[in-house]
């Protein structure tokens, strides 16, 4: 391959000047490599959160950030890929944000200081969102069998331990993915994805 096959984005625009007032001046003068979809080339950012904004999924994401879990920032990254309407972080404030490679920018990313924050906040939500913890728990429902709430809220405990103990006793569901192998659980991260996209395939309309 070629530097130019390799070159991520587009490069400076070429031809007359376009009137759309999406379009970010600098960006149509520098070109546009950050990683977005061919849509989204030469946008602001403001705008590309609009637009996100008008068809996010009912879907909400939270994880317990009790010792500054590096898989936070892939979770981010994989939310916004879903186009959820919001990720939660729960306990520290301060997260990893080098996985998320800015992709929290086009996210809605809150902070609730403890469980019971966060419960309350989903109890009061506008359409009371059911939280379902993810974690290979005894009782827990089989995810690829489950049947998520269109709404709701998937929670994701730190890697290692899995969901506290307060997230467990508050949670209306647990769900496990099925294992084969010899290792307890599976990545934080890769657990989220799979379980993100067990919900898009049960509701998401494209």
């Amino acid at each position: 391959m070629n530097d130019e096959q390799q070159t991520v984005g587009l490069g400076p625009w070429r031809g007359p000047w376009p009137e759309d007032p999406r379009l970010d001046p600098a960006l149509l003068r520098d070109g546009d490599r950050r990683n977005v979809v061919d849509r989204y080339r030469y946008w602001r950012l403001e705008e590309i959160v609009a637009d996100l904004d008008s068809r996010r999924h009912r879907l909400h994401v939270a994880i317990e950030n009790w010792q500054h879990d590096f898989n936070i920032g892939s979770i981010v990254r994989t939310a916004n890929a879903f186009n959820v309407a919001g990720v939660h972080v729960v306990g520290r404030r301060r997260w990893n944000r080098r996985g998320a490679m800015v992709t929290d920018r086009y996210l809605h990313v809150h902070h609730h200081e403890d469980v019971e924050a966060f419960l309350n906040w989903a109890a009061q939500h506008r359409v009371g969102l059911p939280v379902v913890g993810v974690d290979n728990l005894p009782g827990s429902l089989p995810l690829e069998t489950a049947a998520l709430p269109e709404a709701c809220v998937l929670l994701f405990g730190q890697e290692g331990p899995g969901l506290s103990q307060a997230a467990r006793e508050g949670v209306s569901a647990t769900v496990s993915i099925a294992q084969f192998g010899s290792t307890r659980s599976l990545n934080a991260g890769a657990a989220a994805a799979i379980a993100m996209h067990t919900w898009v395939r049960q509701y998401a309309t494209g």
